[in-house]
């Protein structure tokens, strides 16, 4: 007779264990990903989010460095990796000589979250030109000047065709909002931008999307005055703000190999704002 041995669940769950033990390959190891204005607020979250999600990140600022800093120390406090790079999004030539240097050093990115983006907020009539070209060369002509050095190399991938591209709309962007015509007009445009390079690098596997956060909890939201904030609280039916970490989830399935097959989508996160 044959003998038969029967496992007990004692060794049963010791293997499983061991299973759970073992360290889990990075899909994303040799993917590297540049997040523009991640010093902070949604870009910091999705900065993080990617590493998370094992991507190497390359983190822009151009102001606080100290900020910049925060948020790669955060990244590598939870096992990431990255490095800053600094440079003027609104400044075509400073874009373009960073960012080669950059393209020299890394190879051709997997992705760019084009994130970097400011507000100057006023009735349209009190609105002043200097308010309103600030707002259009740093949120909607960044468009231009991060992408386009970065485009061609991305495209022309031989052995490794794809990637990613995602910016950093908002809802303001899509129904407009009192006292801000300018950020309106450049989140309007970068939805617009989007959509059409969508089209031209279909066939070249690369996705392109624009994310539209809807009232995020970051200091732009807590300079919002109470009674303000109430009103605004009353459009949204999941009666909250979002957290920056739901933005840079989003962030996060737009880079991966799940995404493949969208493009040319603006992704709302609202909390159904009304």
């Amino acid at each position: 007779m044959t003998k038969i041995a029967i496992m007990s669940l004692y060794d049963l769950k010791k293997i499983t264990t061991n299973i759970g033990d073992i360290k889990m390959e990075n899909l994303n190891a040799d993917k590297k990903v540049l997040v523009t204005g991640a010093s902070g607020g949604i870009g910091r979250a999705i900065a993080v989010e990617a590493a998370k999600a094992g991507y190497y990140v390359i983190c822009h600022y151009n102001g606080n460095q100290a900020k910049a800093e925060e948020t790669l120390s955060i990244i590598k406090e939870n096992g990431g990796e990255g490095e800053l790079i600094k440079f003027d999004v609104s400044d075509r030539a400073d874009c373009k000589a960073k960012l080669d240097e950059m393209t020299a050093k890394h190879g051709v990115l997997w992705g760019v979250v084009n994130n970097a983006g400011i507000t100057r907020d006023n009735t349209f009539a009190a609105l002043s030109g200097e308010d309103w070209d600030k707002v259009i060369h740093t949120n909607l002509d960044s468009f231009y000047n991060v992408l386009n050095p970065l485009i061609m190399p991305m495209a022309s991938r031989k052995n490794k065709r794809g990637g990613r591209i995602i910016t950093i709309s908002s809802v303001s962007g899509i129904g407009g909002n009192r006292g801000q015509s300018n950020y309106s007009a450049s989140k309007a445009g970068l939805i617009g931008a989007t959509k059409a390079l969508a089209v031209e690098l279909a066939g070249r596997n690369i996705t392109v999307n624009a994310i539209a956060p809807g009232v995020i909890e970051t200091e732009m939201t807590k300079a919002i005055r109470p009674e303000v904030y109430e009103i605004i609280m009353g459009t949204i039916p999941m009666k909250r703000a979002g957290k920056p970490e739901e933005i840079g989830a989003t962030a996060v399935f737009l880079l991966s190999e799940a995404a493949a097959y969208i493009t040319r989508q603006v992704i709302t996160v609202d909390g159904g704002m009304q």
